[in-house]
């Protein structure tokens, strides 16, 4: 009985794994409606180079990469995750104004790479090396180089 309950658990943790990460290419249309219309708004001048649906264990994302390197990470809802402008900037109309205010009177002369968004708040790394962590009512929390 113990062999046969062991066998179902490998079983099953095996069709986890496998199943876990499951990248699929797909098109821009076949993305949810929100992620397609904030990519006409803030993307429109770039070409998509690719776009992909990331199917986990018991989530869903979807990457677009840009032909300039530029990449935007979206949820299942198709709300953006993370913007990653490694050769360019964040467009300024996705930053909320109390992190854009902040960088630009403490780093006035960098500009913002990338941002992330999760549960707990932003993350943004910026063009002079320093990464800025901010709290949900956008407060700063911590400050790395």
């Amino acid at each position: 009985m113990k062999k046969l309950v062991l066998l179902f658990v490998c079983l099953f943790t095996m069709q986890a794994v496998a199943w876990a990460d499951d990248d699929k290419p797909i098109t821009v249309e076949q993305m949810p409606q929100r992620a397609q219309q904030f990519i006409k708004k803030h993307f429109s001048d770039s070409s998509i180079a690719l776009a992909k649906m990331e199917s986990g264990f018991l989530s869903k994302s979807y990457d677009v990469i840009f032909t300039n390197g530029n990449k935007v990470e979206f949820d299942k809802n198709g709300e953006w995750k993370e913007i990653d402008c490694k050769y360019s900037q964040v467009p300024v109309a996705i930053i909320p104004t109390a992190i854009k205010n902040y960088i630009t009177k403490q780093y006035p002369d960098a500009k913002i790479l990338k941002i992330e968004k999760d549960d707990r708040g932003y993350e943004v790394k910026l063009s002079n090396g320093w990464e800025v962590k901010f709290d949900k009512k956008l407060n700063v929390i911590d400050i790395d180089r």
